[in-house]
């Protein structure tokens, strides 16, 4: 490798001494307005288009899932660079940032924040382009060199790397064991529950939309062996039940019946009662798959106050806080390349803990702990809790 190449990579950050990287997986491909590109998909094979109409937009439970997830990474109180944070809060598409940010890599394992520059050179603004649209081109050891945007026939090609070395495209993902170029979501995984879960609303509804189950039967006894309503009487008596008892105006209606007639009536069977424990049990596999505690969606189960207290706290603690911490590492990173938020001004944007409720009860017995600690001075209990010691904060 010549001095010239050695060059560019020092300034692009780059190494000459980088491992080489596998191909783009096969498993991500495009189809022009089909969306494609699941990273390593589901057992049926579907592509993340049809799994994210299942999820998202058909299925109650894993789209409350992901609300819940994006809204509270989108709303968690910052710290850091005021100029950082505007323009993090620039909504972009009528949606906070962090919170499209939060969705795609929940649903995809992907998110791509293009960062838009102005006329001074400096960042404009950043947009989260949509991950199922993007195709990661590398070079020829496997390095992402360009990604590509398609949106219908039209393909838009952006490169990694500005001429000058600045990043154009920030890359967020999650982990994926088989991949080195994409990360995996959530999708795949609560893919068969979320089939199991829609499949059961679907039969519930048939079972709605004819009468629900029925109570009873009516039982023909004519009182001669062999003897059965004529096609007459038969339509006569299924017209009248139609119309006169059936469906919920009609619920719990007295039945007159004529001779050789009676009612017999019915009650659920053990497969029906372990039907209902089974869509119960993909809700809650479901809840598990994008990492929200149950009883937060109200699914049954312990739901006492305390309990709920305790869940709450573990969704900010196993979920939304190291999300939105890679989220916040991987902006930080692209931002300090540019002039108004060079790594020797920057203040690097994180989350304000103390302005979280979740962890109200923690910080009570922290600052309960601390304040109790006699051996301590109190510049040195300020620096406990994370404040300015009093000599610094009134300019001392």
């Amino acid at each position: 490798m010549g001095i010239l190449s050695n060059l560019a990579l020092a300034f692009k950050g780059g190494s000459p001494h980088k491992p080489q990287l596998s191909p783009p997986s096969g498993r991500f491909f495009y189809a022009s307005g089909s969306g494609y590109g699941v990273q390593g998909g589901s057992a049926s094979g579907q592509s993340y288009v049809a799994l994210l109409r299942a999820a998202y937009l058909q299925n109650p439970v894993a789209q409350r899932c992901v609300r819940i997830v994006a809204d509270s990474v989108g709303s968690a109180p910052l710290a850091g660079d005021e100029a950082a944070k505007a323009i993090i809060n620039i909504a972009a598409q009528g949606t906070p940032l962090l919170s499209l940010i939060a969705s795609h890599l929940v649903l995809h394992g992907n998110s791509y924040v293009q960062i838009i520059c102005g006329a001074d050179g400096d960042i404009e603004s950043l947009y989260a382009l949509r991950p199922d649209r993007i195709t990661v081109e590398t070079d020829e050891n496997g390095w992402p060199k360009c990604y590509l945007y398609q949106i219908g026939e039209k393909i838009n090609r952006i490169d990694a790397m500005a001429d000058d070395g600045k990043p154009q495209i920030v890359h967020l993902r999650s982990f994926h064991p088989d991949d080195d170029h994409y990360g995996l979501g959530c999708l795949g995984a609560a893919a068969e529950s979320v089939a199991i879960h829609n499949a059961a609303s679907r039969w519930n509804r048939s079972l709605l939309d004819n009468a629900a189950r029925p109570s009873g039967a009516l039982v023909y006894d004519p009182g001669e062996p062999g003897a059965v309503l004529s096609a007459d009487q038969f339509d006569r008596l299924k017209a009248e039940l139609e119309a006169s008892y059936s469906g919920a105006d009609n619920a719990g209606r007295p039945l007159l019946l004529e001779g050789g007639l009676k009612w017999q009536g019915m009650s659920l069977s053990p497969a029906d009662m372990d039907f209902v424990a089974l869509k119960a049990t993909a809700a809650r596999e479901i809840a598990l798959a994008f990492g929200v505690p149950p009883m937060i969606i109200g699914l049954p189960g312990d739901n006492a106050y305390a309990n709920y207290r305790e869940a709450n706290r573990a969704l900010w603690r196993l979920t939304i806080m190291p999300l939105l911490g890679s989220i916040l590492d991987g902006l930080n990173s692209a931002l300090t390349q540019w002039p108004s938020f060079g790594a020797d001004r920057v203040d690097p944007l994180r989350v304000d803990m103390d302005q979280i409720p979740a962890f109200s009860e923690d910080r009570e017995r922290l600052w309960s702990r601390i304040n109790a600690a006699d051996f301590l001075s109190d510049d040195e209990k300020r620096e406990a809790v994370g404040l300015m010691p009093a000599t610094h904060s009134s300019g001392q």
